[in-house]
């Protein structure tokens, strides 16, 4: 990066004398040359799942895109699998749920210091303190 001439001077802004500092620092004569030899010879990665707007390819090629009002393409499962409510699994299949996230009282506990402040506030609305009054009385 270039330095300014005038040290107390700081960055430059915008105009004829501003300096990019968005582009990586400049090479020694020669290295450029050098630089994009190597990486001429270096295989590229080959990327799996790119989605190409030009062909129409979607993101991800080996699932295909379902239509939005196609039949279903898992009949037998109930609409409310995944959540904790209804017929099928509850959201334990989804492997998300961490082992202290079942305690509720003890995390409402950790944080009611917290919620006691917000509550003493004068700008808290009343829904506010309602809410945090229900949550203490839970406790």
């Amino acid at each position: 990066m270039a330095e300014p001439m005038n040290p107390l001077a700081g960055k430059a802004g915008p105009g004829k004398f501003s300096v990019r500092e968005d582009l990586p620092p400049s090479t020694q004569y020669g290295e450029r040359k050098q630089m994009e030899e190597i990486t001429q010879g270096a295989p590229t990665a080959k990327t799996r799942g790119v989605a190409d707007p030009k062909l129409g390819r979607p993101a991800n090629p080996m699932t295909p895109v379902t239509p939005l009002f196609s039949p279903s393409t898992r009949p037998e499962e109930p609409i409310t699998a995944g959540i904790d409510m209804g017929a099928g699994p509850g959201s334990e299949i989804l492997g998300m749920r961490q082992p202290d996230d079942t305690n509720f009282r003890a995390n409402i506990s950790a944080y009611m210091p917290v919620l006691t402040y917000i509550a003493s506030q004068p700008d808290t609305s009343p829904e506010t303190r309602q809410v945090i009054r229900e949550l203490r009385d839970m406790l």
